[in-house]
C-alpha cells in the first residue's frame, strides 16, 4: 500500500510539541509506511510489532494518541491493546485499523470502547486529520475502576472453579478416574488462595511454599493419578486463570498487569513442583513398605 506525504506537511504545522502516536501492527512493512509518513505530519512515532511490548510503554509512558490494527494474530489482541490504553491513558485517542466493512467497523468500536474504527485503506493525510480532531475536541471518558489481578481472582473465584471443572470433564485423560465434584475440585479454594496471596506479597518478600499443593499431590496419588495427570491439571489451572483475566480486561489494573502475570505463571509452576514433591513421596513411602 502505498502512501504519499505531502512535501509541505512539515512547513504547513506550526512550531509545537509533538503529539505522540503508539504504533502497534505486527507487519514491518506497514508499521514502516505508517511511522514514515506520520511523521511527515510532525508526529512523534513509537512503532512496536508486539502486544507485549505496546502494553509495557503504556504502562510506563506518556501517549496522546493510540493507532493500533484491529487483527493482530490473537484475536484479542485488538481489544487488550484498547483496553490497556483506556484504562492507563484516559484521555489518550484510541483509533484502530480495521478491514471490515463500515456498519461492522463500527460495533467494534462500541466494543472495544475505541473512539473511532478506520477502515482500510485509508491515506496517511486522512489519519493525520482524524488525528487532530481527536486531539483538538477529545472526547469524555467515563472513569475506570481499576482492579488488581488478586482482587479480580478473589471475586471471581467460584467461576474460576466452575470453568476450570468444565475443561477437566472435557479432558478424557482426566476423566478416566472416577471421582465426585468435591473430591475433584476441593484443592481449588487452597491453591488459588495461596495464589492471592502471593500477588498481595510487597515486591521483595518471601515467597511461601504452599503447603496445599503438596498435600494435593499425595492426594492424587491416593486417587490413582499419574505424573502426567497432575501435569495437566495444573496447565488447565493456569489456562483457566488467564481466561478469568481475560473475562475482566475491562476492569484490569494494566499498570500492575504484566508483573502479576508472571507472578501467576511462576506460582502456578511452584504449586506444581509441590504437587509433584507430594506425589513421589507417597509414591516413595508405598514402595519402601
Amino acid at each position: 500500500m502505498a502512501f504519499c506525504v505531502p512535501d509541505f506537511a512539515w512547513n504547513t504545522l506550526p512550531a509545537m510539541k509533538k503529539s505522540r502516536i503508539l504504533l502497534v501492527d505486527d507487519n514491518d512493512d506497514i508499521r514502516a509506511v505508517f511511522q514514515e509518513g506520520l511523521e511527515g505530519y510532525a508526529y512523534e512515532v513509537v512503532p512496536v510489532a508486539s502486544v507485549i511490548e505496546a502494553l509495557r510503554l503504556i504502562s510506563t509512558e506518556h501517549f496522546d494518541v493510540l493507532l493500533s490494527e484491529l487483527h493482530l494474530p490473537d484475536a484479542c489482541d485488538g481489544f487488550t491493546v484498547v483496553n490497556a490504553m483506556r484504562h492507563t491513558q484516559p484521555n489518550a485517542a484510541t483509533l484502530l485499523l480495521s478491514s471490515y466493512p463500515v456498519r461492522q467497523a463500527a460495533m467494534t468500536a462500541l466494543l472495544l470502547q475505541a473512539d473511532q474504527v478506520l477502515v482500510k485503506p485509508i491515506g496517511i493525510a486522512e489519519i493525520s486529520e482524524i488525528i487532530q480532531k481527536k486531539l483538538s475536541d477529545p472526547p469524555a471518558h467515563m472513569p475506570v475502576n481499576k482492579e488488581r489481578v488478586a482482587a479480580i481472582l478473589e471475586r471471581d473465584l467460584n467461576a474460576t472453579i466452575q470453568n476450570w471443572m468444565s475443561r477437566v470433564e472435557r479432558t478424557e485423560e482426566l476423566t478416566a478416574i472416577s471421582l465426585t465434584y468435591q473430591e475433584r475440585t476441593g484443592h481449588l479454594p487452597q491453591l488459588l488462595g495461596d495464589l492471592v496471596r502471593r500477588l498481595r506479597l510487597a515486591p521483595n518478600a518471601t515467597c511461601p511454599i504452599s503447603r496445599a499443593a503438596r498435600e494435593h499431590g499425595i492426594l492424587r496419588r491416593t486417587q490413582g493419578y499419574s505424573v502426567p495427570m497432575v501435569v495437566e491439571e495444573s496447565r488447565i489451572l493456569q489456562v483457566t486463570i488467564f481466561n478469568t483475566l481475560q473475562n475482566n480486561l475491562g476492569s484490569v489494573d494494566f499498570s500492575t498487569v504484566l508483573l502479576d502475570v508472571m507472578t501467576v505463571a511462576d506460582e502456578v509452576d511452584s504449586q506444581l513442583k509441590q504437587a509433584m514433591l507430594g506425589f513421589m513421596e507417597t509414591a516413595a513411602a508405598k514402595s519402601a513398605s
